[in-house]
């Protein structure tokens, strides 16, 4: 692989879509070969499992339903849209991957991380990214964005309750501390401009010390 894949990861509310966005368009205005997406979704049939996961009627969904789907729609998007980018050379941004699952169904739903982790290897074999990047911010604060936003897409997880999400933010420090090399973490609490400056200086770090 040629390319540099990235991943944004945080709990609900932190701002990491609107921060890859804007670091997508930085990267470009440099003359580099960006793939801006996300999951589940950026292909026709990850959104259409993105659907099912997120309808805010599914609230019946099991924890494994929830994990399974998430899994098959990262295995799809992976190969119809990822690797080729990566394979093409491009910068590859994705907002969430497998440690969305690992933090969401492996240990606030109580699956169990290695579990989830052992679902997820199937899915994507050794295709992991290069570097993460992880928006911390307090459940707290991160609701109180939600319920502020109204242009923002409300699905299932949403409708989840305080706890859930503390339990989310603690299931992101175990898999921090299982991956310490390749997580970058940035303070989501600050102005959208130190955190957009934080994550541009990841980025041409990465750049300098993986790609060249």
């Amino acid at each position: 692989m040629n390319g540099l894949f990235i991943t944004f990861e945080g709990p609900e509310g932190a701002g990491k879509t609107t921060i890859l966005q804007a670091a997508a368009e930085e990267l470009r205005k440099n003359g580099h070969f960006v793939l801006a997406t996300r999951e589940p979704g950026g292909i026709e049939i990850a959104e259409q499992i993105r659907e099912v996961i997120l309808h805010p009627e599914n609230t019946a969904m099991d924890p494994k339903t929830e994990a399974l789907l998430y899994a098959a729609a990262r295995r799809q998007h992976l190969v119809e849209k990822v690797k080729p980018a990566l394979e093409e050379g491009k910068i590859v941004l994705c907002d969430r991957f497998i440690d969305s699952s690992l933090a969401y169904q492996g240990y606030a739903r109580g699956l169990g991380i290695d579990e989830v982790l052992s679902i997820n290897q199937f899915a994507i074999g050794n295709m992991m990214p290069h570097i993460t990047v992880y928006f911390a911010i307090d459940p707290e604060e991160g609701i109180k964005r939600i319920n502020a936003n109204d242009s923002r897409e409300k699905n299932r997880l949403d409708l989840e309750q305080l706890h859930f999400h503390t339990l989310v933010q603690k299931g992101y420090q175990e898999v921090i501390n299982r991956f310490p090399g390749r997580f970058r973490t940035v303070d989501a609490s600050r102005s959208i401009e130190h955190v957009q400056k934080s994550v541009n200086e990841i980025i041409e770090e990465a750049l300098k010390t993986i790609r060249l």
